[in-house]
């Protein structure tokens, strides 16, 4: 905001061209006059000859009203007379009492003083008038003073048809008391608002709260009311117009800081796909202290409207709200026709960006596409990709080329059936440095039902931690662009990672599975039961029931039931922070369910794949494979030759495989690991099931396993 401009210095050093007492230039001329006395405004009068004449008591009574009638016309307009003088009130800028000469007749100052609290309003109206037209004021009480201004004008008016008939010897003290009873309420009850106004320095909203409260106070007087009713209208123009412009623009015209709506230009949108906690929606826009009272059941939907309107000017759509007669606000009336105004003005804005979003920016089309790659909807684009960068991503972390792995997502779409969505090129990699359990540790806002601490110390004695690969931090990413990026910020991307990661995972645990069962089919001659080769090839059956399990539980039971049920809700939306709703709540919806926000199984589930992946490396390196039969050669007799040759090689491997200590002891080992840790998972799930019924679905997939043996 910028600074308030200066008023003219001018302005206030001649202050008798802005209303102040005249009588203090005299009293500066009087004091600089040679051989002055000291002179004191308390005492100050017209009379400065100071002789018997001079008092007022001394005069015939009918003299006496003459001269007081024509001193109280000075003091109705704040100026002193012979015998009316002015006395400030200390410490109180504005505030001033008049006194009378008190050797006057005495029912004469008592219709003297009935008349004295009209012309101290006026005093103090005008001082008002005069301090709060400054430019740091503000547009509010410039309107308040400016109506004051033609107020105080018809009152002075009144005073001049009131000396006319002065003049004309047609007024009296008490003709003068019965004409000024009309304007003595009105200006009196604008005296009390001033005086609260001056004293707790308001301005903007305040200003207008005070007006509205002060206009509803008077109910039993309904010239008063209505005199301050049409204060509130012209006090509040200026207001309407800075709301006008801001719920059918878009635009913030506060050059004084008066309204009730915040920018903080330090908020740039880029922050949304950089910064996990960005505070751009939230917080570029935000109400402030002293919303006007009669504004604060649609606080919200003003600010709002305002938003969805820059939102669409930050694209280069420049839109405005159809501005008609019945759609101007012109007062805040008890009619309540600004409510109406204000409630379609959202309406079109909302409307308006919804449609933005929906068909510009094809916002249904990102969520599909993110569910594709991220929720690993794509197979056949991840089973390649798979195959191609397996090389690359069983290096360690900080020896992966994310610029390769890149090139091999491109080659990877490219050769599927994603090459024809449009959104494919979207599609980014990364490579995260810490393991999914510290991930989750770091990202305070989840709603996780154990400590970070517990969470990170498990993660710490998972054996795999040790030995981290790209398999266990590799990630896809997404370009999100404006505006949509207000749907899918970093945060909302960086949840989809976590789902994705989890996936990926089991996904590789599971390829790593059927590689090992691939080899121990070459081994299904041994028919021995009992034999580790057959307590391998039953431990590597349960091993791949509970991740493919795993895998279609999370696929199949939560993210495509809550997908579909998003997606229903997005087709009912009527504003993008609806959406945001919907899409946060799907969000969170599935990271609970997939155990994300369940430290306690999630940290059973990871030990049970760490133990698979074990294994199936265990079986990869313990167990010979069998080779592939090679293509039949031409010469039957050395066809035979060959296959009784493989037949005898096969033999001798089936008969040192079997006899390898090591093996043996080794499939014991993950055997009564695995199923111990399985066993364990079950009285958890079914503790958990009464509070988490989901975990019932997850509980029907997995614990069937265990039967099978």
């Amino acid at each position: 905001m910028d600074p308030a401009p200066a008023t003219p210095r001018w302005n206030l050093e001649r202050p008798y061209l802005t209303g102040r007492f005249h009588q203090e230039a005299k009293v500066s001329a009087a004091s600089q006059a040679p051989g002055s006395k000291p002179f004191s405004l308390d005492s100050f009068s017209r009379g400065a000859g100071g002789g018997a004449g001079s008092v007022l008591g001394s005069y015939a009574v009918s003299v006496q009203e003459l001269l007081v009638i024509d001193d109280l016309l000075s003091a109705l307009v704040g100026i002193e007379g012979r015998y009316i003088s002015i006395k400030r009130v200390r410490g109180k800028e504005g505030y001033v009492v008049f006194q009378i000469d008190s050797s006057m007749d005495l029912a004469l100052q008592e219709l003297t003083r009935r008349i004295f609290p009209l012309c101290e309003d006026f005093v103090l109206a005008s001082q008002f008038v005069e301090s709060r037209s400054h430019f740091k004021n503000g547009l509010v009480n410039h309107a308040l003073a400016a109506a004051l201004r033609a107020f105080l004008l018809d009152y002075q008016a009144m005073v001049a048809q009131l000396e006319h008939q002065f003049r004309l010897g047609r007024l009296s003290v008490q003709g003068l008391w019965f004409f000024c009873q009309r304007m003595m309420s009105s200006l009196n009850a604008l005296a009390v608002l001033i005086e609260k106004a001056m004293s707790n320095n308001t301005s903007g909203s305040a200003t207008l709260n005070l007006l509205h409260s002060q206009a509803k106070a008077m109910a039993g007087d309904s010239a008063v009311r209505s005199l301050l009713e049409k204060m509130t209208d012209c006090a509040s123009a200026a207001y309407l117009r800075m709301l006008e412009r801001w719920v059918y623009e878009g635009v913030i015209d506060d050059p004084y800081g008066e309204f009730f709506i915040a920018e903080n230009k330090s908020l740039q949108k880029e922050s949304l796909t950089q910064d996990y906690d960005a505070k751009y929606w939230q917080q570029r826009y935000s109400l402030k202290d002293g919303i006007p009272s009669f504004l604060n059941n649609v606080a919200a939907t003003i600010l709002t409207t305002g938003k969805y309107l820059n939102v669409m000017r930050e694209c280069g759509h420049n839109v405005q709200v159809s501005l008609s007669e019945n759609s101007k606000l012109t007062s805040f009336g008890s009619n309540h026709q600004y409510l109406e105004c204000i409630k379609s003005a959202y309406d079109f804005a909302s409307g308006e960006l919804l449609t933005l979003m929906k068909d510009k920016y094809d916002l249904i089309g990102k969520l599909r596409s993110l569910k594709r790659y991220l929720l690993l909807d794509q197979g056949d684009f991840l089973v390649h990709f798979m195959d191609i960068a397996r090389e690359e991503l069983t290096k360690k972390p900080e020896d992966i080329s994310v610029e390769k792995l890149q090139s091999l997502v491109d080659i990877a779409l490219r050769s599927t059936a994603a090459a024809s969505d449009p959104s494919h090129e979207d599609l980014t990699c990364c490579i995260e440095r810490s393991s999914l359990l510290k991930k989750l540790t770091t990202l305070k806002d989840l709603d996780c039902a154990y400590s970070s601490d517990k969470l990170a110390a498990a993660d710490v004695d998972q054996p795999m931690t040790l030995n981290i690969t790209g398999l266990e931090t590799f990630c896809l990413g997404y370009k999100i662009p404006w505006p949509l990026s207000l749907v899918i910020s970093r945060k909302a991307l960086t949840k989809y990672q976590l789902i994705f990661r989890l996936l990926f995972h089991c996904k590789h645990v599971s390829r790593q599975l059927c590689q090992a069962w691939q080899i121990q089919q070459g081994f299904r001659s041994v028919k021995i039961l009992g034999t580790p080769i057959l307590r391998s090839s039953i431990l590597c059956r349960s091993m791949l029931k509970f991740v493919n399990s795993l895998l279609h539980y999370l696929t199949f039971e939560v993210l495509e039931p809550n997908w579909h049920s998003m997606h229903g809700r997005l087709q009912t939306a009527r504003s993008i922070d609806e959406v945001i709703q919907i899409h946060d709540f799907f969000l969170q919806k599935c990271l609970k369910e997939c155990l994300l926000l369940l430290p306690e199984l999630l940290m059973k589930v990871e030990k049970l794949k760490a133990l698979c992946l074990q294994y199936a490396t265990s079986i990869q390196l313990l167990m010979p494979s069998i080779e592939v039969a090679a293509p039949e050669s031409k010469s039957k007799s050395g066809s035979s030759r060959a296959r009784a040759k493989r037949s005898q090689d096969r033999d001798e491997q089936l008969k040192l495989a079997s006899e390898n200590v090591v093996m043996s002891q080794s499939i014991l080992k993950f055997e009564s690991e695995f199923n111990a840790e399985l066993q364990s998972l079950a009285p958890t799930l079914s503790k958990s099931s009464q509070a988490e019924p989901y975990l019932t679905h997850l509980a029907q997939c997995i614990l069937g396993v265990g039967i099978d043996q």
